[in-house]
C-alpha cells in the first residue's frame, strides 16, 4: 500500500529530530527581523532527506527550516542545504523560476546542531499521487503542462547570468553522475545497521553501470533541479499553475534531460494493480488519467527549441531509474543506521531492488530497440 496523500501536513517532532529551541530562537530574532517569538515547531511528513520543520510564529507567520540530518554522513556532498539556499537565492533574485524567498543560512553548527537555512512557506497544493487523481482531467492535464513549461523555465535560465558560476561542470554530466552514484552506492552498501548487517549492494550496479558508459546521450547543459517531479512541486490553492519549486539538494549545471526524464518516469512504470511501484507503463493513451507522455515531450521540446522525438530517450529514462535506486539505496543506508527522517522511510527503502530491476530492464529495452533499427 502506497503511502498516503500527506501534502503540506505536518507532525509533531519526530523522536531524533528534536530543534533546541533555547539555540534557534534568538538566531531567528537577529537573522529574520519579520519573525515573532516564540515559535511552534512542527515536522513536516514529506521529506525523506533533510530534515524539514514548519516554524510558526507569534503572530501566525509560517517559515520552512530545512537541515542536514544530525550524526556523521555517508556522503560529504550529499544533504546540501548550502547548495540549496545558493541556488534559491540566485533563481528567486534573478530568474522567473518560481522559489520560495530564502530568508537566511546558518553554517554555525553550535546552533542546532548542523547547518540549516530557513524560507518562506509557500501555501498550496503539493501532490504525491501524479495522476492527480482528485481534480477533474482539465485540471490534471493543465496541471501536467505547467509542471513541464515550470521545467522548461528553468532549463532555459543561463546560470552564469544569475551568479551560479562554479555550481557544477559544464559537460559531461552523466559520465560523472554514474561514476560519482556508483562511488555512493558502494559506501551505501557498506553501511551496518545496529547488529552489524550490511546493508549490501543494489543488483545489477556493475552490469548498469558499463551499459550507460557505452550508451550515452548526446551531452547538453542546462541547470538542473536534481529531483525534479510532482511532489516537489507546489501548485497555487486553486488555480492549475506552479507557484514553487522546492528540494534543491541535488541540484547542479547538467544535462536538462535528467530533469525530464526523472518527472516522465512513472510512464515508463509497470502499471501493475496492488503493486508499490504501479505507474502508467503500458496504460493506451487513451486510457490515461494524465496527457500522454509524448504530448508532454513535445511540449517540453517546443519550449525550450530541442527536437523532438527525443533522440536516444531511453537512455535518459534507464538512467533515472539507476539513479532512483541509488537514491532508495541510500534511504535503506539511512534506515539502518537510525538517520532516516521520513515516517514512509522504511517503505522507499523496500523498493530500492524494484527500481534497480527496472532500470536495467528498460536498458535491455533500449537495446532491443536499436538493434532492429
Amino acid at each position: 500500500m502506497a503511502p498516503k496523500e500527506h501534502g503540506q501536513n505536518t507532525t509533531d517532532v519526530r523522536t531524533g529530530y528534536q530543534l533546541d529551541a533555547a539555540q534557534l530562537e534568538p538566531y531567528l530574532a537577529k537573522a529574520i527581523s519579520a519573525i515573532s517569538l516564540p515559535i511552534k515547531v512542527s515536522q513536516f511528513k514529506l521529506g525523506q532527506s533533510n530534515p524539514t520543520y514548519l516554524l510558526t510564529d507569534a503572530k501566525g507567520q509560517r517559515f520552512v527550516l530545512r537541515k542536514k540530518p544530525a550524526g556523521a554522513l555517508l556522503s560529504s556532498t550529499a544533504h546540501a542545504v548550502e547548495r540549496e539556499y545558493r541556488i534559491l537565492k540566485a533563481l528567486g533574485e534573478n530568474s522567473n523560476v518560481p522559489v520560495p524567498k530564502v530568508y537566511t543560512l546558518c553554517e554555525d553548527v553550535s546552533v542546532i546542531g548542523t547547518p540549516f537555512y530557513v524560507m518562506e512557506f509557500l501555501q498550496g497544493r503539493i501532490f504525491s499521487d501524479i495522476t492527480l487523481s482528485k481534480l477533474p482531467f482539465e485540471e490534471r492535464r493543465l496541471c501536467w503542462l505547467s509542471a513541464i513549461d515550470t521545467l522548461a523555465k528553468l532549463h532555459k535560465v543561463d546560470h552564469m547570468a544569475v551568479g551560479l558560476e562554479g555550481y557544477g561542470k559544464p559537460t559531461g554530466f552523466y559520465r560523472r553522475q554514474i561514476g560519482s552514484l556508483s562511488k555512493v552506492a558502494a559506501a551505501q552498501a557498506a553501511a551496518k545497521d545496529g547488529e552489524g548487517n550490511p546493508v549490501g549492494p543494489i543488483p545489477g550496479m556493475e552490469e548498469m553501470a558499463v551499459w550507460f558508459k557505452n550508451n550515452e546521450v548526446k551531452d547538453s547543459t542546462s541547470i538542473v533541479h536534481g529531483d525534479y517531479k510532482m511532489d516537489n512541486l507546489v501548485f497555487h490553492p486553486t488555480e492549475p499553475r506552479v507557484i514553487g519549486i522546492l528540494d534543491w539538494e541535488l541540484s547542479t549545471i547538467g544535462h536538462p534531460y535528467s530533469d525530464l526524464a526523472n518527472l516522465l518516469n512513472p510512464y515508463y512504470t509497470p502499471a501493475i494493480e496492488g503493486s508499490p511501484m504501479g505507474g502508467l507503463g503500458g496504460i493506451p493513451d487513451k486510457d490515461l488519467p494524465i496527457p500522454p507522455v509524448n504530448i508532454l515531450l513535445e511540449r517540453y521540446c517546443k519550449q525550450t527549441s530541442s527536437p523532438f522525438p527525443i533522440d536516444n530517450w531511453l537512455f535518459c529514462i534507464a538512467f533515472s531509474f539507476f539513479r532512483m535506486s541509488v537514491i532508495l539505496h541510500g534511504i535503506k543506508a539511512r534506515v539502518a543506521r537510525g538517520q532516516a527522517s521520513s515516517a514512509e522511510a522504511q517503505f522507499y527503502a523496500n523498493l530500492t531492488d524494484s527500481v534497480a530491476e527496472l532500470a536495467l530492464s528498460i536498458a535491455q529495452q533500449s537495446t532491443a530497440t536499436k538493434a532492429k533499427l
